[in-house]
């Protein structure tokens, strides 16, 4: 049943998010800058707190590390005013301004705010400006933060505590559903690094999502390059980071997003029936995700998991070309108006 509750839950948030992407007043570009948040907060901390200072025992950076994690929210409460044409120095302000909350109070706040502070600064005379932005957006944006703090805790936290007690009754269950899941979201306009950082993930369910992901860049590999998506830096791109790819993505959804859960699911079920965990969340991303299984695993564990994950993902990419060899797709020159 909490297996059934967790993904229910989980598969409601993605449909919230897609939404916004897609409907909301600069949605996309708000997502978007939510994964860089991802990437300079929780990112740095997978690879210099767990790996550099789990791994290695380098003090130094493993303070780096926890520096960069803890500032998730600032992160977003910066980034995402940004992408939607903020001045820098306001967008700092906001950021600053939500410090001591998580990642997504952060990037709620600083997306309302950013529409605050574009609205004060084309009514208020300019020179006054900055006062007036000073003195409303950023007391502004620390409510907005506290305010949906509890919700986020309520909600999304309660999910990943969810999925992690899940993890442990149906560990096979829990790896196909979480691993094709999160790697269906890294080809999506979401990012899965974003997702299990606001989700809190730790542990197996954590350890499904880095190795899943991680997999997938072999599968992607394969998968475009038979299907002949793109051309050969298409084909190597998607391997590296498939949100380079998203309008071949977008515009082949089906093939593209079964044949990715498909190997997520199988990945999944070798991580959690080796009981491989990993404490960091938001680390659902090929090389960060791979290194830092070291920091809390056995290496040679690590690495059995890593090559079956990498063999069942390119069985997964030669499976779905397979599957969809007769399938209408729409290539990268077609989407791009390249072709004659």
């Amino acid at each position: 049943m909490d297996i059934l509750i967790g993904t229910a839950l989980l598969l409601l948030v993605l449909g919230l998010f897609t939404l916004f992407c897609y409907k909301a007043p600069d949605g996309m570009k708000a997502m978007g800058a939510l994964a860089n948040a991802a990437c300079a907060s929780f990112l740095v901390e997978a690879f210099h707190d767990a790996f550099f200072g789990g791994v290695l025992n380098i003090g130094f950076l493993q303070q780096v590390g926890a520096a960069n994690g803890s500032l998730g929210g600032v992160a977003a409460g910066i980034l995402v005013p940004l992408a939607l044409g903020v001045s820098p120095v306001y967008a700092v302000l906001t950021g600053l301004a939500v410090s001591g909350f998580g990642i997504l109070p952060g990037f709620i706040a600083g997306y309302l705010v950013a529409y605050l502070v574009r609205f004060l600064e084309k009514k208020v005379p300019a020179g006054l400006d900055l006062i007036a932005i000073i003195i409303i957006a950023a007391p502004v944006a620390r409510l907005i933060a506290q305010l949906v703090n509890p919700a986020v805790n309520g909600t999304l936290l309660k999910i990943g505590d969810v999925l992690l007690s899940s993890a442990t009754a149906s560990p096979v269950i829990m790896g196909i559903i979480l691993g094709g899941i999160l790697t269906v979201v890294a080809t999506a306009p979401l990012s899965s690094m974003a997702l299990t950082a606001m989700l809190g993930l730790t542990g197996i369910p954590m350890a499904i999502g880095a190795l899943a992901v991680f997999g997938s860049s072999f599968m992607n590999f394969v998968f475009f390059k038979k299907m002949k998506f793109g051309s050969k830096k298409d084909t190597i791109a998607v391997a590296i980071e498939p949100l380079t790819q998203a309008d071949i993505i977008s515009a082949n959804p089906i093939p593209v997003y079964a044949t990715n859960f498909i190997g997520g699911a199988l990945s999944g079920i070798i991580v959690a029936l080796m009981g491989l965990t990993n404490m960091t969340p938001g680390t659902a991303t090929p090389i960060a995700g791979f290194a830092v299984m070291f920091a809390y695993n056995p290496a040679v564990k690590v690495l059995i998991a890593a090559a079956g994950c990498i063999a069942v993902s390119v069985f997964a990419g030669y499976l779905g070309a397979f599957l969809f060899r007769n399938f209408k797709i729409r290539t990268a020159a077609e989407i791009r108006g390249t072709q004659e």
